[in-house]
C-alpha cells in the first residue's frame, strides 16, 4: 500500500517568479504533490479557496503573502500549516540563488 503523497502549495505575488521556481524545484520529488499560485488578483494563477483546501502545507514567500492568506481564506485554513519562507522578490524564474534559497529551507518541513 503507497503512502498517499502531501500536498504543498507555493504562494507569492504574482506566480510568475518564486513559487513557479519553487513548484519546479520540488515536482519531481514523489512524496509530495505540489502547485503554486499569487495572492494578487492579476497574478497568473490566482490563489483561490479550492487551492488552499487542496493543500497540506502552504509556503509563503513572504510574511504579506500570510497576512492576505489569512485574511481572504480564514474558513480554509483549519488545520493547516502555514510557512514564511522569507524570500524577497528579488529572483527570476529559476534563478540559482533562488533554486539554492528554496533547497535549503523547504525540505525540514516536508
Amino acid at each position: 500500500m503507497s503512502i498517499k503523497p502531501r500536498n504543498v502549495l507555493f504562494v507569492c505575488s504574482q506566480n510568475k517568479l518564486r513559487s513557479p521556481t519553487a513548484e519546479q524545484v520540488f515536482s519531481t520529488r514523489e512524496d509530495i504533490e505540489v502547485s503554486s499560485a499569487g495572492t494578487n488578483n492579476d497574478a497568473c494563477n490566482p490563489l483561490d479557496a479550492e487551492q488552499v483546501e487542496w493543500a497540506d502545507i502552504i509556503f509563503v514567500m513572504e510574511k504579506a503573502h500570510r497576512s492576505k492568506l489569512t485574511r481572504k481564506f480564514r474558513r480554509s485554513l483549519n488545520g493547516k500549516r502555514i510557512v514564511c519562507l522569507d524570500i524577497p522578490d528579488d529572483y527570476q524564474f529559476m534563478d540559482p540563488m533562488l533554486v539554492s534559497l528554496l533547497e535549503s529551507k523547504v525540505p525540514r518541513y516536508l
